[in-house]
């Protein structure tokens, strides 16, 4: 374990072989909630016949997990810094374990509903430790840097292989199998954490504030359940009027944290320019990405017509170059500027929505990889080092409620970037439908195609070739049109957010071990 002061430079060591060991250790649950993320997806159908779900209770159990994790971060993250980030990492594996096995065998849809909301707070307290533990545990700068990148790395690997391992276990056993791939992982945690991984803790901190606690995790999941209704069901009282009380009991919650004298979420934080600013710049990069790469994974197969696997490959060249780019940035942040670096790569990004504006009807996979390839490769700076600038800017004590802000804010960004810029896509959708609608359907027909791009499908199928033919023609056109006016609106967010790092990060400078 490193001895080294955090706050002293001159006293900062190369990391040994146990840091890098342990990096390995804190690398797989990052992998695996990556991938946990896109095979249930694939396992619905499955759970769908076995537990008969109502639609709602379905919805439930794709999103409870989501909910779960966003709410919680926070209050995890400080916990960790309250308790141990190693403590916290280890109670919390044994726990996404137990969960897993449950929602494995899960009986009912109630059962898998309740056990995916108890993997929801398991996995909100593995990434505020795993990434609290590496400001922690590597000191001097191009190793932090170098740290975070492979870290970050598990989530890319983790998500393009999610399919592919997906696919595989749901070929040869039962729709539950995909939870217990999470078991041999916690159990490999569990045995190395406590060898591998050194523990720290804020000794200055206090008791944490259930009140506290409670507030944030209510205007958590309040924002978070208006803007996923938003985007399911269009603009609603429900949704609204959740969002909006979200937002007053989050007010509530920073009041509450100024008037304390030991808060659970230092505010004083958010006066440290590189922090705040990498934090809203994270959180506008996810949003202009999240909004466009829902569609694009639907225009492959829908408007392509392309089978999963299919798309799988179309997207995979995006992946590789991807986690090659990510694995560049500690070396080039050595010597070029952060602002500049980051500003840079999210205008490679600004670049790619450009390209994928080009794609037209059923055509275009030499388009929409080239445009996803530079959204993928773009990106890479501003997530790796805006990472990096959170938790290196803030005192090591405060490290974990930092890495839980960071998270916090890419899962707001995500909710949204599908509920608003989701929403518009849905609306220009439905528009462009009722304009140029052929004729010779009837009224639930014309309801269903004009409704999403699923339902359209599922029209075209059941029809005549000749009303087929045309209906697809304008479904094409129509989800095209939608796609068009996302990446536009995702474009012109990452150009603001490219101005805003080259102008307010311009201060962050290259020191002689990183930047």
């Amino acid at each position: 374990m490193n001895t080294t002061d955090p706050t002293d430079p001159l006293s900062w060591q190369p990391a040994s072989r146990r840091e890098w060991l342990g990096l390995a250790v804190l690398v797989l649950p990052t992998l695996l909630l990556a991938l946990d993320m896109t095979v249930l997806h694939l396992a619905a159908p499955q759970l769908s016949a076995d537990l008969q779900p109502s639609s709602a209770e379905l919805l439930w159990i794709l999103d409870i997990y989501g909910f779960m994790v966003a709410g919680f971060l926070i209050p995890m993250g400080t916990l960790g810094d309250r308790i141990g980030r190693r403590r916290l990492l280890l109670v919390g594996a044994l726990a996404f374990g137990l969960a897993s096995i449950g929602a494995a065998f899960a009986t009912s849809s109630g059962m898998l509903i309740a056990t995916r909301a108890l993997l929801g707070v398991a996995g909100a307290t593995l990434m505020p430790s795993t990434l609290s533990l590496i400001r922690n545990m590597f000191h001097v700068p191009h190793e932090r840097t170098l740290a975070i990148t492979i870290w970050m790395t598990g989530f890319i690997v983790g998500t393009a292989i999610g399919p592919l391992i997906g696919g595989i276990v749901l070929e040869f056993f039962w729709w539950g199998a995909v939870f217990l791939l999470a078991v041999p992982v916690m159990a490999l945690l569990l045995l190395a954490g406590p060898v591998l991984l050194p523990e720290f803790r804020d000794e200055q901190a206090g008791r944490l504030d259930f009140p506290s606690a409670l507030l944030c995790v209510s205007a958590l999941l309040l924002v978070i359940f208006g803007l996923k209704d938003v985007a399911r069901n269009g603009f609603s009282l429900v949704a609204i009027g959740a969002a909006v009380l979200g937002c007053v009991v989050a007010a509530a919650f920073v009041r509450r944290q100024r008037r304390l004298a030991d808060p659970m979420l230092d505010m004083a934080l958010f006066r440290r320019r590189t922090f705040t600013v990498s934090v809203i710049a994270m959180l506008m990069s996810i949003l202009a990405l999240s909004g466009a790469w829902l569609m694009i994974f639907q225009y492959l197969q829908g408007v392509m017509g392309l089978s999963a696997l299919a798309a799988g490959f179309v997207m995979l060249p995006s992946a590789v170059l991807q986690t090659i780019a990510s694995l560049l940035v500690p070396r080039m942040s050595r010597w070029l500027q952060p602002s500049w670096f980051v500003s840079g790569g999210l205008s490679m990004a600004v670049a790619g929505f450009a390209v994928l504006v080009l794609l037209e009807g059923g055509s275009g996979i030499v388009v929409m990889v080239l445009g996803t390839t530079l959204l993928g490769v773009g990106i890479m700076p501003m997530m790796i080092l805006g990472t990096d600038l959170v938790i290196s800017s803030v005192p090591a004590e405060k490290a974990g409620a930092a890495a839980a802000t960071s998270e916090t804010a890419t899962e707001l960004g995500m909710a949204m970037g599908i509920a608003l810029i989701g929403s518009v896509g849905a609306a220009v959708y439905r528009g462009h439908m009722a304009e140029q609608m052929p004729v010779g359907l009837d009224a639930q027909q014309v309801d269903i195609a004009t409704d999403t791009l699923g339902g359209a499908l599922a029209v075209v199928a059941q029809l005549p070739p000749d009303i087929a033919e045309p209906l697809l023609a304008v479904v094409q056109s129509a989800f095209a049109e939608a796609l068009h006016v996302n990446v536009l609106i995702g474009g012109a967010i990452m150009a603001a957010t490219a101005i805003l790092t080259a102008v307010c990060l311009r201060e962050v400078r290259v020191s002689p071990g990183g930047h």
